[in-house]
C-alpha cells in the first residue's frame, strides 16, 4: 500500500484507524446483515446510530441541550444562504465580518435576502492580519453577526471568540470545527462542512440555538427551513447516511485520543513545527500572515524563488507528501494540519523542507 500524508484543504485526511473500521464493517455493519449504506435512514438501527452520534458530539463539544444538532447537506455554501434566508427577516440588515475568501463569499451569497453590512474588512492587508476589533462597525439592531473563525485559503485564524453584544454571533467553522474546546453558548449558530475534521465531503454540521428557530422570516419551502431539518431530526429528505456514519466514528476517535483538550494540543505542536521551519529558512520559505493571526489548520507558505514551485511540488509529492499546492488565489504552497494529520506527516513535511533548501538553495 502506498498511502502517505496528505495535506489537503479538502476534502481532507481521516483517520487511519476510522478508515479501516469503515473498511472492515463495508459489507456488515453491525447486526444489520448489510452496509450502512444500505439500510433506511427512516430504520431503527439507524435512528439508534443518529442519535448515538447526536449524543457522542453533544459530550464531546458540551451542547446545551437548547441547541438544535442537524446533520445536513450542501456544505457550508449552501448556508452561505439558508443562514440569511432563516435568522433574517425581508429589510433586515446583518453585520459581516470579512477576514479572507470564504467571508467574502458569505457576505455575496447573502446577499439576495439580507441587507448586508461590512462590519470589518481586512481586504486592505491583502488578508494578511484580521481586521482590528476596536475599528468594527457593529450594529445592535443587526438580524445576527456573521465571522469565518479561520479563512482556508489565507490562512488567518481568530485565537478568540469576538464579544458582539446580544445579537446572535454566527460562525463557519468548516476548517477548524473539533479542532480545540468550544464554548457553544457564546453562540447563536455555528455551522461546519464535514470534509475537514468531522468526516468526508457531502455533510454539513449545523449547531443553532432553538429561540432562531421561531423566528419570523419569509415564505420558503420546508426543504429550506431549519425548523424543519429540526423537527424531523435531520430526516426531512434522505441524509447522506455513509457520511453520518463516518463522522460518528471520527468523534469516537477524537475522545479515544483524548477529546478537544488534547486535539489542541496536538495542533498546537504540529503547528509551531512548521511555523519554526518556516521562520527559521532565513527567508528560503515564507509566511505573509501577521503573527498574531497565524491558523493552526492552514498554512500557506512561499519560496524565495516562485521558479522553484514546480520543483518542489514535483518533488514533495515523489516523496510522499500531497496536495501542497497553495489555492489559485494566492500560489505558493499551503500545507492543512487538520485533527487527522499526525506529527510524523508535519515532521516529514519538515525533513523535506529543510533538504530541499539545501539542495535547491
Amino acid at each position: 500500500m502506498s498511502r502517505t500524508w496528505n495535506f489537503a484543504a479538502g476534502p481532507a485526511t481521516m483517520p487511519e484507524e476510522v478508515l479501516r473500521q469503515a473498511q472492515a464493517e463495508l459489507l456488515e455493519w453491525r447486526d444489520a446483515r448489510a452496509s450502512v449504506m444500505e439500510i433506511s435512514h427512516r430504520g431503527k438501527a439507524f435512528m439508534a446510530l443518529a442519535a448515538e452520534i447526536e449524543s457522542d458530539l453533544r459530550g464531546l463539544v458540551a451542547i446545551p441541550p437548547h441547541y438544535k444538532v442537524l446533520f445536513l447537506q450542501g456544505g457550508a455554501t449552501l448556508q452561505f444562504a439558508l443562514l440569511a434566508m432563516n435568522l433574517a427577516a425581508p429589510g433586515q440588515h446583518a453585520d459581516y465580518v470579512l477576514s479572507g475568501h470564504w467571508g467574502e463569499k458569505a457576505a455575496r451569497e447573502a446577499a439576495p435576502y439580507v441587507e448586508v453590512r461590512i462590519a470589518a474588512d481586512a481586504r486592505a492587508s491583502q488578508y494578511r492580519a484580521l481586521p482590528p476589533r476596536a475599528d468594527w462597525q457593529l450594529d445592535n439592531g443587526a438580524a445576527y453577526v456573521h465571522y469565518t473563525p479561520n479563512e482556508t485559503i489565507h490562512g488567518l485564524e481568530f485565537a478568540d471568540i469576538p464579544e458582539v453584544g446580544s445579537v446572535p454571533l454566527v460562525a463557519d467553522f468548516s476548517s477548524s470545527i473539533l479542532s480545540a474546546p468550544l464554548d457553544v453558548t457564546r453562540f447563536g449558530m455555528i455551522y461546519a462542512g464535514a470534509q475537514k475534521n468531522i468526516g468526508p465531503s457531502g455533510l454539513t454540521l449545523l449547531i443553532i440555538r432553538e429561540d432562531l428557530l421561531t423566528r419570523a422570516t419569509r415564505p420558503m419551502a420546508g426543504i429550506f427551513r431549519y425548523a424543519e431539518h429540526a423537527a424531523h431530526e435531520s430526516m426531512l429528505n434522505t441524509p447522506n447516511t455513509f457520511g453520518w456514519y463516518l463522522a460518528g466514528l471520527t468523534l469516537q476517535w477524537i475522545a479515544r485520543c483524548g477529546g478537544l483538550a488534547a486535539m489542541a494540543a496536538r495542533n498546537r505542536r504540529k503547528a509551531d513545527t512548521l511555523y519554526a521551519a518556516i521562520d527559521g529558512s532565513g527567508g528560503y520559505y515564507r509566511n505573509l500572515v501577521d503573527a498574531s493571526a497565524r491558523s493552526r489548520m492552514n498554512i500557506p507558505f512561499f519560496l524565495h524563488d516562485a521558479r522553484l514551485d514546480s520543483v518542489f511540488l514535483r518533488e514533495s509529492e515523489q516523496a510522499g507528501l500531497l496536495a501542497l499546492k497553495g489555492h489559485r488565489a494566492l500560489g505558493g504552497m499551503r500545507a492543512s494540519l487538520y485533527n487527522a494529520m499526525p506529527r510524523e506527516g508535519v515532521e516529514a513535511l519538515v525533513a523535506f523542507m529543510q533538504d530541499f533548501n539545501k539542495r535547491h538553495g
